[in-house]
This record gives C-alpha cells, structure tokens and sequence, in this order.
C-alpha cells in the first residue's frame, strides 16, 4: 500500500474548496427569492457592489493602505469587469430561464474547461489519474439529474450557463496568474471592485435605454435578506475561499469539486423543507472520489514485493 501522506497545504486548499463550494451553493436558492423581481443586470450591480463594499474595508484593514494603492488597480478591474462580472450576470439570467438545481447540474462543466484551459495555457500533462478522477468528478454532477423530476433544458438558458462557467473559470485563474504580487484576499477584493464598477456601468446604461426596473412594490427584508446571503456568502466569502484555493491547487483541480454543487444545494433546499436525494448524495461520494483519484491522493498503482509498481485497477 502507498504510505504517501497527504500535504497539509493540499488538504487545507481541498477543504477551502469544499467550502466555496457549499457557501456558494447557499446562493442559488436565495437567488430563486430575488430573480423575477430584479431584472439580471440590476441584480448583479447590487450583488458585485455589496461583496464589494465587504470587502474592501476588510482589506485595507488587513493589509493597510499602502497596499492598496500599489495595487495593479487597472489590470485588476478590466480581469473583474471582463470576466468574474460577465460570468456573474449570465449565471443570474441563466437561472432565471431554468433554475437553481439545474444551474448546478450544467456547471459540471467547469472541471473539463479547467483543464482544457490548463492544458493550453500551461502545458499541462494529461494522465490516467486526471482523467479517472475528470470522468467521475463529470459522472457525479450528472448523476445529480436523477434526483430531479425531469431534466435541464438545452435552451439559452443553459447556453448562458455555460458561456457564465467559461468566463468564469477563466477569470479565476487569471485572477491567481496576473496578480501574483497580492494575497487572495487582495486578489478577490480588486477583481470584484472590477466587477462591481462594470455591471454598475451596465445597470445604469440599461435603465437609460429602458430596461425594466425591479419590482419595488414586491421588495422587503426576505429580499434584502436574500441579496446579503447572495452577496456576502454566494460572492464574497465564496470567491474568496476560491480564490486561494486556486492558488494553491490550480484551476484544473479545483473545479473538480464543483460538481459536488448540486448535493449542496439539495441540503440547502432539505434544510427549507425540500426532501432528501439520495441520488445527489451518492453523486456527491463520487464527485469526492474523483478529487482524491486526479490529486493521486488515492493511487492507481500499488508498490509490489519486489520493489516494481503495478496496477491498483
């Protein structure tokens, strides 16, 4: 048996993103309370802004002002404009035209343009352990839909979705390899105040053109409510958790644990009254399996007596 023990680093980024992964997931139903009474645009201006405004304070506080003002600010918002807030804005019209769950499912898209972009950008090196652990990671989401009365539907709304994935996963690893003089908190900071400062532009720009408005009359504190948690959890600490997770497993390995995202969010939904899956549970056992196989923290091959390495499988 292979005694290799796991990095504390290693297991530390793991766990960073599980919990991205859960508070993110937090998100998406609170989103369901907001989306039908806030227009796409305006409703990611108001998301991006107040992670923000979280945010910000936290981290002059951290790391004083000097930081903040030799921050490469230009590059950091046009990488937050460009990328975080476009993806941000179509995940919220894509889950308008189908739903939280579905969302999720669609999302299991993320590990293979993780490692799609890996592989050309960095010259990653496919083995059998990557893609063991990509096939169960992608066969977990999927296993997700049989929880589900019917299917997603291929329409724009998971067409949104899966251009909001691409953006996103690009930005995030941009993120990490463009600012590599700041920390994670620095880096998440700088890029949402891109994306805030953007989708601000846009929602004011759609307004003048007269874009519908947020239906004021059916606003109250479940709203405001619902915005914090999507905000401030879905966004914030979510991005930030992400944010230095990537930098320490890279973005190929850490999209892998978004497949667990729809298990999340049916505890989410359980913990409102919904009922218990035990398909997404299972697919979540399997999401997690495939992370451990492509991070070889589970070994495909065993060390034999006579010294030689052969197959576990």
């Amino acid at each position: 048996m292979n005694s290799r023990q796991v990095p504390p680093r290693q297991l530390v980024a793991n766990l960073l993103c599980m919990l991205s992964m859960l508070v993110w997931s937090m998100g998406l139903p609170a989103a369901d309370v907001l989306i039908g009474r806030v227009p796409p645009l305006p409703l990611t201006a108001a998301r991006m802004t107040l992670a923000c405004a979280c945010l910000l304070p936290i981290w002059w506080w951290r790391e004083g002002a000097t930081v903040l003002r030799s921050a490469p600010w230009i590059r950091g918002v046009a990488i937050g404009g460009s990328t975080l807030g476009l993806g941000a804005f179509l995940m919220v019209a894509a889950q308008g035209l189908t739903d939280a769950v579905t969302v999720a499912i669609i999302s299991a898209s993320m590990p293979v343009v993780g490692i799609g972009i890996e592989v050309l950008l960095d010259g990653r090196r496919i083995s059998w352990g990557l893609v063991i652990g990509l096939a169960l990671s992608v066969i977990g989401g999927l296993m997700a839909m049989d929880g589900r009365s019917g299917s997603p539907g291929l329409g724009w709304g998971a067409i949104l979705c899966f251009v909001s994935v691409l953006v996103y996963t690009l930005g995030s690893r941009m993120s990490v390899t463009s600012l590599p003089q700041l920390t994670p908190l620095g880096r998440t900071t700088l890029t949402l105040c891109g994306a805030a400062l953007a989708s601000a532009v846009a929602a004011v720009v759609h307004a003048a053109l007269g874009g519908s408005p947020p239906q004021w009359d059916q606003l109250g504190w479940p709203q405001a409510g619902a915005l914090t948690i999507f905000a401030i959890g879905g966004m914030a600490l979510s991005q930030l958790l992400w944010i230095s997770a990537v930098g320490q497993l890279g973005i190929a390995m850490s999209s892998l644990h978004i497949n667990a995202t729809p298990f999340y969010v049916m505890l989410m939904l359980f913990a409102l009254g919904g009922s218990w899956r035990w398909p997404q549970a299972l697919a979540a056992v399997i999401v997690g399996f495939g992370v451990l196989v492509a991070q070889e923290l589970i070994p495909l091959r065993m060390r034999s007596k006579s010294g030689s390495m052969r197959p576990k499988i």
